[in-house]
């Protein structure tokens, strides 16, 4: 019985402070990320319900066109997936590129890339400048928790210069 009721503890207290929050708030209906501002904001319809700021790929300035190019996608896209085992933390992924990302990655003979995501700073990239990323878009940890817990898959994001 004794080991019963110290399992059962363990196992609430690691669901207590596990990195998987729940949110029962007001549903986010759209993310908008300004580039030029470095914000993202969290929408239920027009109301903004959180913003945080960002760090965007190595090279912010345009819309991603190329694999390898640092910069982070412009435009209308979904957010598609979610890994709670990346690399950088959490992520949660945006579905770039896009048919006509693919289209005008083509005509240079080159390929789009793709694996961009909203996503944490992981220990190694602590002191990596406020753009550090090959074209994702990184919040701290602590915020991408609450993130991870708010954006659900299928939430439309644009990404603005």
């Amino acid at each position: 019985m004794f080991r019963i009721l110290c399992l059962l503890a363990l196992v609430l207290g690691l669901t207590a402070c596990g990195k998987f929050p729940t949110y029962n708030g007001p549903e986010v209906t759209r993310v908008i990320v300004e580039k030029g501002d470095r914000k993202m904001y969290l929408l239920h319809h027009n109301a903004i319900l959180k913003t945080y700021d960002i760090g965007l790929g190595f090279a912010p300035e345009g819309h991603k066109e190329i694999e390898g190019d640092g910069r982070t996608p412009e435009g209308e896209y979904l957010i598609d997936r979610r890994n709670p085992n990346s690399a950088f933390y959490l992520s949660i992924g945006i579905d770039y590129p896009r048919p006509r990302d693919i289209e005008n990655a083509r005509r240079m003979g080159k390929s789009p890339g793709g694996d961009i995501f909203i996503h944490g700073r992981p220990w190694k990239n602590r002191k990596g400048g406020r753009d550090w990323t090959w074209g994702c878009i990184a919040v701290t940890n602590r915020e991408m928790r609450e993130i991870y817990a708010m954006v659900k898959n299928g939430t439309p994001i644009t990404i603005n210069p």
